[in-house]
């Protein structure tokens, strides 16, 4: 029996996936061989060597040691774009919050309960403090043109918005007259009434959003922000939505200084907390994880080459290793190989039943699995 840990409440569609002849899943398994996980931080875990596999239920892997289970010989995957559609969503009612002061008029309609027939009239002479624009004709620049970043953008512009892309992790293309891609973020800075930010957190785009490129932008602007709180430098944000030059932040990662302040929206998030985005997550966390535990194959990686592999038939090698050690791995297998890199990580796969021992000797090589 195989068992699956599980460090969330995952769909019960994902873990029926799971062949129940073969496979244990739940929160208190022990010695498992693979771990599910939503938003649970896993970076002061520590998990069994038994573990060969992660994936997490979502696209964003912040909560994940990344670096640390590459050097462990683990495979970590994500679902990206199977909660786009919600987060697309939410972020086009982000862009109706952030023009229409909706959240701050709810609030004040609140405080006029209990005042009997002078509701209409107090309504009426009150209401204007909350007037804002259309989004009609205004200019989204998006920042990162993913699977969610495509979907906002296609939504934008049904909605009469002039669209604007960018992304620095690939060459993103559209077939959409309304949308146009540019090949500098300050393009996006200096163009847009609205921007919204769809790329991943890292050390190259932490605190993207701050004094130096708030100055880019148009006064007024108005900012969403449903991909990480981090990508926005706080301090400086309050600074600009104070001096007028930020009119509306709307975040989904609240922080401590976020909240209870005025010109922010900040929604506890809710980017993907819908029944449909939880189940297409669960669903392709689970087969990614089946199909790597059963084949070797790798979909949906986030630190190993993408390898897309056939049934077994017999006998399976798996090899995660340096790059600079593939030919020490492919003449150990000794036979033909399918072999991926990605960055300074290479796989090597063989259908054969190769001296474990031997590989594991080999300098570079972090993990060595037998299927069959």
């Amino acid at each position: 029996m195989k068992n699956i840990l599980t460090l969330n409440k995952i769909a019960a569609c994902g873990t029926d996936r799971f062949d129940k002849s073969v496979y244990q899943c739940g929160d208190s398994v022990e010695s498992p061989v693979a771990i599910m996980v939503r938003s649970a931080s896993m970076h002061e875990m520590e998990i069994d060597k038994s573990v060969i596999a992660v994936a997490r239920a979502g696209a964003g892997t912040n909560n994940i040691p990344i670096e640390k289970y590459t050097e462990e010989g683990i495979c970590v995957f994500n679902t990206p774009g199977a909660n786009a559609n919600a987060v697309c969503e939410l972020v086009i009612c982000g862009l109706f919050m952030s023009s229409r002061k909706i959240v701050e008029a709810i609030d004040w309609c609140k405080t006029l309960k209990g005042h009997g027939d002078t509701v209409g009239k107090e309504v009426e002479k009150g209401k204007s403090a909350f007037a804002g624009p259309e989004i009609l004709g205004k200019t989204l620049g998006i920042i990162g043109y993913g699977a969610i970043g495509k979907k906002v953008a296609k939504a934008a512009a049904a909605l009469g918005m002039s669209v604007l892309a960018y992304d620095s992790f690939g060459n993103p293309q559209s077939d959409d007259e309304r949308i146009k891609i540019v090949n500098s973020v300050d393009d996006i800075y200096a163009g847009s009434d609205y921007i919204s930010l769809h790329m991943p957190l890292n050390d190259s785009t932490k605190n993207t959003i701050c004094n130096e490129t708030l100055a880019k932008m148009k006064d007024g602007v108005r900012i969403l922000n449903f991909a990480r709180a981090g990508l926005v430098k706080s301090d400086d944000m309050i600074a600009a939505i104070e001096s007028g030059k930020v009119a509306a932040y709307v975040v989904d990662f609240p922080s401590d200084e976020m909240i209870d302040v005025k010109g922010v929206v900040a929604i506890p998030h809710l980017g993907a907390s819908t029944p449909e985005s939880e189940d297409n997550c669960a669903v392709m966390a689970a087969d990614q994880i089946i199909s790597y535990i059963e084949k070797g194959e790798i979909i949906n990686s986030v630190n190993l080459p993408r390898v897309e592999l056939g049934e077994v038939n017999g006998v399976r090698t798996c090899v995660i290793h340096d790059a600079s050690a593939t030919e020490d791995v492919k003449k150990a297998l000794g036979a033909e190989v399918v072999t991926a890199q990605r960055g300074d990580i290479a796989y090597t796969v063989a259908d054969v039943k190769a001296d474990e021992d031997a590989l594991k000797a080999i300098a570079g090589v972090k993990s060595v699995r037998v299927i069959g």
